[in-house]
C-alpha cells in the first residue's frame, strides 16, 4: 500500500491509480514481492497451504498486470475475491459468507466510477476461479499436500453460486440499456431455474451460497438506486 500511494503522489494521480497506463510498476512490485514472499516461506517451511496461496497471488499478481497492458480489469475485485477462495477451500460456507462483499464492491467500483460493469464482474470472477484452480494444480506440482480442504468439485459449485447473479445482472444491464424489455421478469426466471438446478445437482453448500449471493445482489441492486445500472435493470 505505501508504494502505490508513493507512486500514486509521484505520478499526481488519485490513489487507486485509475490510469491504467500508470498501473505497471506497482503491479511488477507486487508480483515481485509475492515471489519473494514465496521463497522465504518455503525456506522457512510454514504451511504448505500458506506456501501455494503466496504463489497464487504471484502468478495471478502477473496474469493481473499482463490483462491491464490492454483492460482494466479490476485489481479491487480480484484482490478481495482471492483470500475469499482461500477461506471457502479452508472453510466451505462459512469461507464463502464473506464473498457475499463481492457484489457491494462491485456496485462501489462502478458507482464510484472507477470501473465498468464488465471489468468489476471480471476481477472478482477471475480471483475466484484461478485462486481455486491454481492451488489444486500446485499441490500436484509441487508435492505439496494439504489435507483436510473442501474437495474442488464443492469450492467451484460454491464460486459458481457466488458469482450467478452479478453476472446475469451485468448481463441483463446490457439488454436493459439496448431498450430491451422484461429484463426483470427475465432475472428472476433465471434465479428460479438456477435455484432449481443446484437443489438437484449442487451440494447443499452452494445451493445456500447462491440463495445467500442472490439476496445479497438484490438488495445492494435497490440499494444503489436508479443511478445503479442493475436496479434499472430489475426495478
Amino acid at each position: 500500500m505505501a508504494i502505490i500511494l508513493h507512486w500514486a503522489r509521484k505520478l499526481d494521480t488519485d490513489k487507486d491509480i485509475s490510469n491504467r497506463e500508470d498501473r505497471f510498476i506497482p503491479l511488477i512490485v507486487g508480483v515481485v514481492s509475492y515471489f519473494i514472499g514465496f521463497i522465504i516461506a518455503w525456506v522457512l517451511g510454514v504451511s504448505n497451504f500458506l506456501i501455494i496461496l503466496i504463489l497464487c497471488y504471484a502468478v495471478n499478481t502477473f496474469i493481473v498486470m499482463i490483462i491491464t497492458t490492454k483492460w482494466k480489469i479490476s485489481i479491487h475485485t480480484t484482490g478481495l475475491t482471492g483470500p475469499v477462495a482461500a477461506l471457502i477451500m479452508l472453510l466451505g460456507p462459512i469461507g464463502a459468507l464473506f464473498g457475499l462483499i463481492y457484489p457491494i464492491l462491485i456496485w462501489s467500483r462502478f458507482t464510484l466510477k472507477k470501473h465498468t460493469m464488465a471489468q468489476a464482474i471480471a476481477g472478482g470472477v477471475f480471483g475466484l476461479v484461478m485462486t481455486v484452480l491454481e492451488v489444486y494444480l500446485y499441490m500436484d506440482l509441487l508435492n505439496m499436500p494439504v489435507y483436510n480442504l473442501v474437495p474442488i468439485g464443492e469450492c467451484l459449485w460454491m464460486i459458481l453460486g457466488l458469482i450467478f447473479a452479478p453476472i446475469a445482472l451485468g448481463i441483463l444491464t446490457i439488454l436493459n440499456d439496448n431498450g430491451k424489455s422484461n429484463t426483470k421478469a427475465i432475472f428472476y426466471l433465471l434465479c428460479i431455474l438456477a435455484i432449481g438446478f443446484f437443489m438437484f445437482l449442487a451440494p447443499q453448500s452452494a445451493l445456500i451460497t447462491l440463495i445467500l449471493a442472490i439476496i445479497t445482489s438484490i438488495l445492494v441492486s435497490y440499494f444503489g438506486g436508479e443511478n445503479f445500472s442493475w436496479f434499472r435493470a430489475i426495478q
